[in-house]
């Protein structure tokens, strides 16, 4: 085993490897070193005790959850879902809906993606366990309610014995649309229809012969269609478990013309929920500290007092922040003999001592701090003669920001990657209010929301032409069902007749109709042999958007990290150009924003494209100042699992033949061999 300063040379700096932005609990692995069991233990028990109210009474009560940026509040709402999920449901709720027009069909939406989820341990969705669960499919046994598979049996072959059975059970509850409601709680029994049941529930525009699947007349579409619901979720379970409604960083929501959000449309929702009787429902609400306090008075006294509770997250001690680093140098530690006898080698308590004299602190600041300390510690390993005798170096800690967000970026289009697996998964609100995002990053003149008017008029934006050639359009829609294409066309072809835009472009991947339809000839009028274009967006596109997106929702919310330092907007606009990180969007090449230049899913003579590998070594070893090459090829293919390690060395190879990186010590043993910046060492 080697001893823990070469351990410390070769590995990447762990404090790297910690990714403290917000992250949907259900769609990110929680993050183990921020999980001090005494950190925010009483909060934990106060949000428990409430839960545990409205377990005994049914009663919808709100939290409000405060702190600083940093101070670790998604994390608290992760942890709270894997700490309770055995005593409710839960769900994520991010507050980034495209319009104050469109919460309630965000938040039924966002309920239904987190009651899709399987909870650790269990075998069946929430959706599934919290169907099984109702009153109507259970029996009264020493006092407990237990699954009776007689029962569902017998309901599960029959749809309309099952519908007319919970329409007896809930007769009281005053649910909306029964028959339909009920019908499509039997179909997400059916395997084959469970998909277009979650679907329908989450307010999915579907095709007539998905709707004919269903056997339904209508989608949700208004604001009140979704409430009702929602509602009926509460009304039907008041004998099951609750359930969360989680609503992270408020700072993500629209804002008004004067800068400040539409708080208060927000909290009309929450004010319903309690008003309208909508059962078995516990929120809580995240909100970092200073945009509570900027927005308090712009929110009605009334809807002020359907906060039941409001808790603020406070510093956590040296002791524990000495404990999120022990956490994070364990692995090292475990790797080296003889074992470094402090447990935060190599880094001192003095120093956060010294850097929090208050002897309080938030778990971001530590682990920024951290990550500087170790940089620096790693560095000073170097600073000895060379074994081949040349003078002696000093290295210096340099924070390449733009290779650290490189990285940053490559890891959350991975994520997004495995997320989103089609694009009709995004409304057509969010995808156009994502295009407005890049466009604003690429410093897009004029860019104005909402070009159609109507109805979908938040499925449009327009903006200046970059060759000043007059107003662009866009109109993004993937909505199935050809009743809905039809007005949007008709919505496009009045705003070309009262001349909003000189060039009108349909993103749109999903089908058209055919010549027998009303819809289909709209189209064809406006973008057969005229100016205006259709453009079939791929999936790799929406990533990148989708991408971007997630980091901007990241720097609203004061939680995008580089290199020890919060990004604002404006810096990750001014990343973003700086990379060339959006350059091989296929979707912005079309649109002549970019220049055509390829995208990630061309070939190059057949062969898959290594240049995002190559660009990701080099990144790396740019973050690290130096590192073990056996440690650069285990972090590719971590990052690159289909690529061979033969490839990868290949590739390093290149990059030393570039003059870009170089072997400090060739002669060693491969698992000895170390990697640095031709410039730096």
């Amino acid at each position: 085993m080697a001893t823990i300063d070469n351990i410390i040379k070769s590995e990447v700096n762990p404090f790297n490897l910690i990714n403290i932005k917000p992250m949907n609990f259900w769609e990110e692995k929680q993050n183990p070193s921020l999980t001090v069991d005494s950190i925010h233990r009483e909060v934990l028990s106060e949000i428990e005790e409430f839960l545990d109210l409205v377990m005994i009474d049914h009663r919808s009560r709100s939290i409000l959850l405060t702190g600083d940026p940093g101070s670790g509040k998604s994390h608290l709402l992760g942890r709270l879902k894997q700490t309770l999920n055995s005593k409710a449901f839960f769900v994520y709720i991010l507050c980034d809906w495209s319009d104050s027009g469109n919460i309630w069909r965000h938040v039924l939406r966002c309920t239904v993606d987190s009651l899709i989820q399987i909870p650790e341990q269990q075998q069946e969705s929430q959706l599934i366990l919290w169907l099984k669960s109702l009153s109507a499919f259970t029996k009264r046994n020493l006092k407990k309610r237990l699954f009776n598979d007689s029962i569902w049996e017998l309901l599960l072959s029959d749809r309309q014995k099952f519908i007319k059975h919970l329409k007896e059970t809930y007769k009281t509850a005053r649910i909306y649309n029964p028959d339909i409601f009920f019908g499509v709680l039997h179909d997400l029994t059916n395997p084959e229809l469970y998909s277009l049941a979650c679907e329908w529930l989450r307010g999915d525009c579907l095709s007539e012969e998905s709707m004919q699947a269903l056997k339904v007349k209508y989608c949700i579409e208004t604001e009140d269609e979704a409430k009702s619901i929602l509602a009926n979720f509460g009304r039907i379970s008041t004998e099951t478990q609750p359930i969360v409604l989680c609503f992270d960083n408020l700072d993500t929501m629209p804002k008004l013309p004067d800068s400040f959000l539409d708080i208060q449309s927000f909290f009309d929702v929450n004010t319903t929920i309690h008003g309208e009787n909508l059962k078995n429902f516990l929120i809580i609400i995240s909100v970092i500290t200073n945009t509570w306090n900027r927005h308090i008075n712009r929110i009605q006294p009334a809807d002020r007092a359907g906060i039941h509770k409001l808790i603020r997250l406070k510093p956590i001690t040296i002791e524990q922040a000495e404990t999120i680093w022990a956490y994070l140098l364990k692995p090292l530690h475990q790797q080296a003999n003889p074992r470094p006898e402090s447990s935060i080698y190599p880094l001192k308590q003095n120093v956060l001592e010294q850097n929090f004299p208050s002897g309080k602190t938030y778990p971001r600041n530590v682990i920024n701090l951290g990550l500087i300390e170790y940089q620096n510690y790693k560095i000073s390993l170097l600073s000895e003669k060379k074994q081949n005798g040349d003078k002696e170096v000093e290295p210096e800690l340099v924070i390449d920001r733009s290779a650290e967000f490189q990285l940053l970026w490559q890891q959350e289009f991975k994520k997004i990657q495995s997320k989103v697996g089609k694009i009709s998964l995004l409304p057509g609100t969010d995808l156009i209010k994502m295009v407005q995002e890049v466009l604003e990053a690429l410093q897009i003149q004029s860019i104005k929301p909402k070009l159609l008017k109507g109805k979908y008029a938040s499925y449009s934006l327009s903006y200046q032409a970059p060759d000043k050639q007059g107003k662009v359009g866009i109109v993004w829609t993937e909505d199935a069902n050809m009743t809905s294409f039809f007005h949007i066309m008709n919505a496009c072809q009045k705003a070309i007749q009262e001349n909003f835009c000189k060039k009108l472009y349909l993103i749109r991947i999903s089908s058209v109709g055919n010549a027998r339809l009303a819809g289909y000839k709209i189209y064809n009028q406006i973008f057969k042999g005229t100016n205006h274009h259709h453009i079939k967006p791929n999936l790799a596109s929406v990533h990148y958007l989708a991408a971007y997106h997630s980091l901007v929702n990241s720097a609203i919310a004061q939680e995008l990290v580089l290199g020890g330092n919060t990004i604002t907007l404006q810096e990750l606009q001014s990343l973003t150009r700086e990379t060339k990180i959006l350059n091989k969007c296929a979707f912005l090449q079309d649109l002549g924003i970019i220049l055509q230049q390829g995208s990630d899913s061309d070939d190059r003579n057949g062969k898959k494209d290594l240049r995002p590998v190559k660009d990701f070594m080099l990144n790396l070893v740019k973050t690290q100042s130096y590192m073990g090459v056996a440690t650069l090829i285990s972090q590719s293919v971590a990052q690159f699992p289909e690529v061979e390690e033969t490839d990868l060395q290949l590739l390093m190879d290149l990059l030393c033949q570039e003059q870009k990186v170089k072997i400090i010590n060739p002669k060693a043993k491969l698992q000895d061999r170390l990697i640095c910046l031709v410039n730096k060492i």
